[in-house]
C-alpha cells in the first residue's frame, strides 16, 4: 500500500523554488513534492485556485511568508484537500497602512528600474542580523528576485496589499498544523505566529533561535527536522 503524502510548498514574496532548495531532500523522502506557481495572478483568490487546479487531489500545505497568505485562502477554498498545514515565518493579520504605502513605494522604484536597490533593502530585513555580510543569502535573494522578475513582483505586492483578515479563519483549522518562525523575524514578528498558534486547535509553534525571517536557509536543518515532524503526526 502505498502511503505517501503529496507535499505543496508556497514560497514568500519574491521567493522562487530555492528557497525551499534544503529541506527537499527530506521532504522527498516522505512524499511527492510540488513548489506552487504563486506569479500569475495579482489577487489572493486567483492565486489559490490556480494552485488548487494544479495540485494533488489531497495534499500537506506548507506556506512561507506570502506562501502563508495563500495557505489561508486555499484552507478558505479547499479545506477538504488539505491534510497538514504548515505556516512558516508568516502571519494572519491583513496589511497596516504603513506596509502597504512600504509595499506602493517598492513596486513604483522596481517599476521605474531599482528592483535591484529593492532587493537590496529588503536583505537586512530577511535575514538574521548576524547574517548581513552572508553574501551568499544576498545572492539567493537576487537570484530569486531574477526568477520573479518585476511584473510578478507588482503583481505579488498587489495580491498582499489586498489580503483579507485571516484571524477568523484560525478556529476553522482542524487538520494537524506547524506554525514556524524565528527569534529575530524582522520582517513579521514572531508574536504574529504566536497568535496564530493559540487561534489554531492543536497547532505546534516552533521558534528557531538565531534565524529571521528566511528559515529555509538560515537554519535548514532545524527546519526541515521541523517538517519532517510534522508530516509524520
Amino acid at each position: 500500500m502505498d502511503n505517501t503524502m503529496p507535499i505543496l510548498l508556497v514560497p514568500g514574496l519574491v521567493s522562487s523554488p530555492r528557497i525551499y532548495a534544503p529541506a527537499m531532500c527530506a521532504l522527498w523522502a516522505i512524499g511527492p513534492v510540488t513548489v506552487a506557481n504563486h506569479i500569475r495572478d495579482d489577487n489572493m483568490g486567483a492565486i489559490a485556485r490556480r494552485i488548487l487546479d494544479e495540485a494533488p487531489p489531497r495534499f500537506a500545505l506548507a506556506g512561507h511568508s506570502m506562501g502563508g497568505y495563500i495557505a489561508f485562502e486555499i484552507m478558505r477554498q479547499a479545506p477538504d484537500r488539505v491534510l497538514r498545514l504548515a505556516l512558516l515565518n508568516t502571519q494572519a493579520r491583513p496589511d497596516t497602512p504603513e506596509a502597504t504605502s512600504r509595499r506602493r513605494s517598492q513596486m513604483a522604484r522596481s517599476e521605474a528600474g531599482d528592483f535591484r536597490d529593492v532587493l537590496n533593502e529588503l536583505f537586512p530585513i530577511f535575514v538574521h542580523p548576524m547574517r548581513r555580510d552572508r553574501a551568499d543569502l544576498l545572492q539567493l535573494v537576487h537570484d530569486m528576485g531574477g526568477d520573479v522578475g518585476v511584473e510578478a513582483f507588482i503583481r505579488q505586492q498587489t495580491a498582499i496589499i489586498g489580503r483579507p483578515d485571516s484571524r477568523q479563519t484560525l478556529a476553522t483549522i482542524s487538520c494537524p498544523t506547524l506554525v514556524l518562525t524565528g527569534d529575530q523575524d524582522l520582517a513579521i514578528p514572531n508574536s504574529l505566529s504566536k497568535e496564530m498558534a493559540d487561534g489554531i486547535a492543536g497547532a505546534k509553534l516552533v521558534i528557531l533561535s538565531q534565524c529571521g525571517h528566511l528559515s529555509q536557509v538560515e537554519q535548514p536543518e532545524a527546519t526541515a527536522n521541523a517538517l519532517v515532524e510534522w508530516l509524520r503526526l
